[in-house]
């Protein structure tokens, strides 16, 4: 998957690969993941009907899920990555463990098995502090931890994409969201943090499960009118408290090989280093970190010969890189959503 929650599910040889309108339906849903299908099938030249019945047979076999989920630095989450590193054998149940916590937005297991990764975003210091310096310290078969605090991400809304090249330009600038009146929001000016109150909570833990929940759901929800949840979840889109994601296994696109990077660059020239990273079609996800390594990117790749010609040639290209860590992962035990299965980090106050 690119960006979702729960354990790594077994994909049969037969699944594998999804079919090209499989492929573009899926491509679509991340330019919107709330995009109407019939907007959808216009784009992708089908019918509505067509659209609706392939994007029920996906995610009714756990193939496909669109989260809408909060953005940590609009909203005032705590976040950090950590890298977690284990006595031998230790790594599999630590990183069960952690899946299990609401509070991590994806667990895996690097290359060499000793080695966690996992994003923690928490919604009080006090929470993110307990992990950090009491939790993870006194376990036993933890044998050290670095903590990056994340300081601005480069890939979102066009740049969240992987393997882009099964919609145009055309079609993709038809799918783009429209532009936002900012009407249903609380006066947040742009460089302010987005508050959300507590119907806010509400409609966030449906869409964390169900991006695409319509409005009487999420109405429901928030206790709020439909008008006001579609004006209200419209206004944090535009202000980018919120946005959507696609789950989707990236074999099914032919990308055998996950890798996380670390690079160190300039700070002068980290903010174009970034940028650049994230127009890079085999990067869903490049941040500015703390620490040495001050750029982090997540890597997809269709094969070894792939990913090192991506090391060479598509991160080789960017002189501001001095120093480059490449992981890759040996499993993915939970995905890129703020809630897995069962547990919600955003219940209602």
């Amino acid at each position: 998957m690119l960006c979702g929650c729960g354990m790594m599910e077994t994909v049969t040889s037969d699944e594998q690969v999804f079919d090209l309108l499989d492929q573009r339906l899926v491509q679509a849903l991340m330019v919107d993941g709330r995009a109407a299908f019939s907007r959808i099938a216009a784009v992708l030249g089908t019918t509505d009907q067509t659209v609706i019945r392939r994007y029920r047979r996906l995610r009714g076999a756990g193939l496909l899920r669109v989260l809408g989920l909060p953005e940590g630095e609009r909203v005032g989450l705590y976040e950090s990555r950590l890298r977690i590193q284990c006595v031998p054998g230790a790594a599999v149940a630590i990183a069960e463990a952690l899946a299990r916590r609401p509070d991590t937005a994806w667990v895996k297991i690097y290359s060499g098995g000793t080695e966690v990764g996992c994003l923690v975003s928490s919604r009080t210091r006090e929470d993110h502090e307990a992990l950090l310096l009491r939790k993870l310290p006194r376990t036993q078969q933890v044998t050290g931890v670095t903590a990056q605090t994340m300081l601005h991400e480069y890939t979102g809304g066009a740049n969240r994409r992987f393997g882009r090249d099964r919609l145009t330009a055309e079609e993709i600038a038809a799918l783009e969201p429209g532009p936002v009146d900012g009407e249903g929001g609380a006066g947040e000016d742009s460089e302010d943090l987005v508050r959300l109150d507590d119907a806010d909570h509400a409609m966030l833990a449906v869409l964390a499960r169900d991006g695409r929940a319509g409005y009487p759901e999420l109405a429901k929800a928030a206790g709020r009118s439909e008008s006001t949840v579609r004006r209200r979840i419209e206004y944090l889109r535009g202000s980018g408290a919120i946005s959507f994601h696609v789950e989707v296994h990236s074999i099914h696109f032919g990308f055998g090989i996950e890798a996380g990077i670390s690079a160190t660059v300039a700070p002068s020239d980290l903010a174009a280093a970034g940028r650049a990273l994230a127009e890079h079609p085999q990067v869903p996800f490049a941040a500015a970190v703390t620490g040495a390594a001050n750029l982090a990117a997540t890597v997809l790749c269709r094969d070894q010969r792939d990913l090192y010609r991506y090391m060479t040639e598509g991160i080789g290209a960017l002189t501001a890189v001095h120093r480059l860590e490449v992981l890759p992962v040996l499993r993915q035990v939970k995905r890129a959503g703020l809630l897995s299965d069962g547990s919600r980090l955003y219940d209602a106050p």
